[in-house]
């Protein structure tokens, strides 16, 4: 009779270790499952807070951004300092109920003339590699690129006045900017465009 109970204690032993493991698999899932709802967190609170998304409505921009491109716009940029000429910016126009997005071409205490494919930002022309293609091919089907002035009788002041930008569309005959609404207010601003997203085979990092 003694024998037969130490062999049930003995036997119960193994019953018991065996219940563990499950345990601690099971809160090794739940550590799993909080860091992962953690980093969605995180990351959406990023994205929302630092970055927006932004799609590519128009023709404005072309030839280097396009009707349906998506974007990644840094919303934290310019807390910390004012554009710079040559950048990319999405920014609100309350009179078309809608954002833009275009290239800064001035800024503040800058005076800025265009005539015609020749655009002087101080007196001195700048130098436009980007739509540098496109200009010369106007040319050689003699052509201008760019249809539209500044100053013009709608705006006739050309110096940048403090708390603005200047901006310009690439596509200059074809691009509703500066030229049309005057000079865009910071606080307008919503970001600088960073990144080309989708589609997949136009995915690039911005250069400005």
């Amino acid at each position: 009779m003694q024998k037969d109970i130490q062999n049930d204690e003995v036997e119960l032993v193994p019953e018991e270790k065996d219940s563990k493991p499950p345990k601690k698999a099971k809160n090794e899932v739940v550590e799993w499952l909080k860091a992962i709802v953690i980093a969605l967190i995180l990351v959406a609170l990023i994205r929302w807070l630092l970055f927006k998304p932004f799609i590519v409505d128009g023709p404005s921009m072309q030839p280097n951004f396009h009707t349906g491109e998506r974007l990644i716009v840094n919303e934290i940029l310019y807390d910390i300092r004012s554009p710079h000429r040559g950048e990319v910016i999405v920014f609100h126009v309350p009179s078309e109920g809608k954002d833009f997005i275009k290239r800064v071409i001035g800024v503040a205490g800058d005076t800025v003339k265009v005539e015609g494919d020749t655009v002087t930002v101080n007196g001195k022309p700048i130098n436009e590699p980007y739509i540098k293609d496109a200009i010369e091919q106007s040319h050689k089907a003699g052509q201008l690129y760019n249809d539209k002035d500044f100053p013009n009788s709608a705006f006739p002041e050309g110096k940048v006045p403090e708390g603005h930008v200047f901006v310009m569309g690439d596509n200059r005959s074809d691009s509703t900017d500066s030229r049309m609404i005057g000079y865009v207010p910071l606080s307008d601003i919503v970001g600088r465009a960073d990144l080309i997203f989708w589609p997949i085979g136009d995915v690039k990092v911005i250069k400005h």
